[in-house]
């Protein structure tokens, strides 16, 4: 017999990429997912394969140093039976001298980018060909793996979609921003990919990294790392949360992760200014997405960073409702964080399932400044000692917030006042715009059996005292309209519960905040008002708010923060109440014209009002949408926009893939920065 000589080969990449799901990475490389099989063709050149004769046998291996016992190198033989649990190879089928094998590598395989070659043996002669480089990723689909995923529609959304709404606002005023995940978008997976080969533990020791691949619960940890860059180590991000960000971007401005990661990139892996926490999050939710781990951007509303861990954050007003010191501890309004799918065979059985991932730097874990995994049923549940980072992020959820009035000879008093961390804990819902309400997987309703148990073993006593049915109630509400460029009111409404008249005396007080809860100048303030309220009678104590006061002390997250304090003549008691209140922006209105079909052009109108009565200068729209734009379109505006005109403009659109996607506008401007917008457009695919 002569030699078996390879002459050509076909990866199949286009087919094995729309079988694996991974078709839209548009790479010119093959990309499959562990467990499940794929074919390529063997062309041989004189005569064709001759079982019997002729012994075929792969090598696959990854990382810099591949061995069989780290689980990085594999050789295998062509086989009649494949083994489940290692790699394999199979004859489909022979027409002459081409060759069709199915390869399949194990559902617990490591991650990452491959290396194969094959070895032919005829009688003693054997060559050996490198037939090509392959991406191997985590499988949903396969019930081995370790985040697999059973329904459908959840992992079309949490795996494949490539945009999203993330929530914001306050926990009495949430609104969604749309954003570009982008995970298949063109040198994505390829950024991804180096960025778990430039990680510390990889250059510490590039075996033993590599060989841990195989684990979702490691690659996240690694991922929540890599997003920020406070360990100097050349993380993606760089956060800044004090208002000026003259030197790079503002966090408000942008819509898509592709953009951060592609400038991450381009500058040699320097971190992108600016980020918060939902920028973090979004990023890391690109990243674990591109990597086949089911992910998704999760907001906490009145989320407690409670750096003593002791459970409880004490903030100090004076009688006038101003803060009286400086404290590390923290409400952010709303704070974001990444939950992803995986199995936790590290943990005792009952903690499968959403983990939370947190990129945002607050806290080192282990030395490093990253978060999670941490199962949200351990935080539910108050299983503090279980990996990761448990009661950091049963604080952010459960911490109580004590109200201290700090009187004129220097008293404090302990105001009553309920607790009101970890509100409308919100995501994206499956297949559709709405918010899907998640809070009860963190927490029992509160006031219930199971929330004190919890609360006894996570060693948690609620200081924080009830607002008692009898007595004086105190909230605080807004006006209908707070809108950028208008003024408006905000009351504090008081409610006598009683049987007989009350007096009391009523302050208001408004600052500018920012979502940190860091407070700027104050933007409203009324004098004591001493009112009586008949029984079970309700009065309300107006503040205005004017544009003119607010309007060069709003930072860009177009917060106010408004504190009422109520002192009860009767009881001695003092009440607080607090709000934080958004200033909307005004909407941007989308049009599109003509009918929406792939690889046939499409315009859309974009346009904004002016709602501020001075003009806007350097007006600046950013347009982009995966599938739709080829990365981000850039609109300046020549002229500046006069108070109450419409800046309008029309664009050119390509779109490449079919289907629902998403359209989406950030605008920039002086005066007016990060204002959002989104349209929704259903793709025609082309006719054939």
């Amino acid at each position: 017999f002569a030699d078996l000589v390879l002459e050509t080969w076909d990866l199949h990449c286009d087919r094995n990429g729309r079988e694996h799901r991974t078709a839209d990475m548009g790479c010119k490389q093959l990309v499959v997912r562990r467990g499940q099989p794929f074919s390529i063709t063997l062309r041989f050149s004189g005569r064709g394969y001759e079982e019997g004769v002729d012994k075929l046998s792969f090598n696959v291996e990854t990382g810099p140093c591949p061995s069989e016992t780290s689980g990085t190198s594999s050789h295998f033989v062509m086989t009649d039976c494949p083994e489940e649990s290692c790699w394999s190879a199979v004859v489909q089928q022979q027409d002459g001298e081409s060759l069709s094998v199915s390869l399949c590598s194990p559902p617990d395989a490591r991650i990452g980018r491959y290396r194969m070659t094959l070895e032919t043996c005829t009688e003693y002669q054997g060559s050996s060909y490198q037939i090509g480089d392959f991406v191997l990723l985590f499988n949903p689909w396969h019930p081995e793996d370790t985040v697999f995923m059973r329904d459908e529609n959840e992992r079309r959304e949490y795996v494949l979609s490539q945009h999203g709404l993330i929530y914001q606002g306050t926990c009495d005023y949430i609104f969604s921003i749309p954003w570009n995940f982008g995970q298949f978008e063109d040198d994505i997976l390829a950024i991804c990919l180096n960025m778990l080969d430039i990680n510390p533990k990889h250059l510490r020791d590039q075996n033993r990294d590599c060989s841990r691949r195989n684990d979702p619960v490691y690659i996240g940890r690694v991922v929540s790392a890599m997003v920020n860059c406070n360990d100097e180590d050349r993380g993606v991000l760089f956060g800044r949360w004090d208002n000026r960000y003259e030197d790079g971007m503002s966090p408000m401005a942008w819509i898509g992760s592709v953009d951060i990661l592609k400038r991450w990139k381009k500058f040699g892996c320097q971190p992108v200014k600016y980020g918060q926490c939902w920028v973090f999050a979004a990023v890391a939710c690109t990243v674990m997405r591109c990597l086949g781990i089911p992910s998704r951007v999760v907001t906490n509303y009145n989320s407690a960073h409670d750096t003593n861990a002791n459970l409880t954050i004490d903030r100090y007003v004076n009688e006038k409702g101003e803060q009286e010191r400086y404290s590390w501890d923290k409400i952010w309004n709303f704070h974001c964080w990444v939950e992803s799918w995986m199995a936790r065979p590290d943990l005792a059985a009952g903690y499968d399932g959403w983990q939370v991932l947190d990129p945002t730097p607050q806290e080192k874990s282990e030395g490093v400044y990253c978060c999670g995994p941490a199962p949200v049923k351990a935080i539910k549940e108050g299983d503090m000692l279980l990996k990761y980072d448990i009661p950091f992020i049963f604080a952010e959820v459960n911490a109580d917030v004590v109200y201290w009035v700090v009187q004129g000879d220097g008293m404090q008093k302990q105001s009553i006042r309920s607790s009101d961390v970890g509100k409308n804990i919100s995501t994206k819902s499956v297949g559709r715009d709405s918010r899907e309400d998640i809070t009860h997987n963190y927490k029992y309703p509160e006031g219930s059996e199971e929330e004190r148990a919890v609360f006894e073993k996570a060693e948690h006593q609620k200081k924080s005292i009830g607002e008692e049915d009898e007595g004086l109630h105190l909230r605080i509400k807004v006006s209908e309209g707070a809108n950028k460029g208008s003024d408006f009111d905000v009351f504090a409404v008081v409610n006598n519960n009683t049987d007989e008249e009350r007096v009391c005396r009523v302050t208001l007080c408004a600052r500018a905040t920012s979502h940190n809860g860091t407070l700027g100048p104050q933007c409203g303030l009324t004098d004591p008002v001493d009112i009586d309220i008949e029984p079970r009678a309700e009065k309300r104590v107006p503040l205005r708010i004017l544009y003119e006061e607010y309007r060069d002390k709003l930072t860009q997250d177009n917060l106010i923060k408004v504190v009422a304090l109520l002192n009860d003549h009767q009881t001695g008691d003092i009440l607080v109440a607090v709000r934080d209140i958004y200033v909307e922006n005004p909407p941007i209105k989308i049009r599109i014209l003509g009918e929406p079909m792939q690889n046939r052009k499409l315009v859309a109108e974009i346009s904004l009002v002016n709602p501020l009565a001075v003009p806007l200068n350097g007006c600046v729209f950013v347009v982009e949408g995966t599938g739709l734009t080829d990365g981000q379109l850039v609109k300046e505006l020549e002229e500046p926009v006069e108070p109450q005109a419409e800046a309008k403009f029309r664009m050119d659109l390509m779109p490449r893939l079919s289907g629902l996607q998403k359209l989406m506008v950030d605008f920039e401007s002086d005066q007016l920065t990060g204002v959002k917008g989104y349209r929704n457009v259903i793709i025609a695919p082309q006719p054939m």
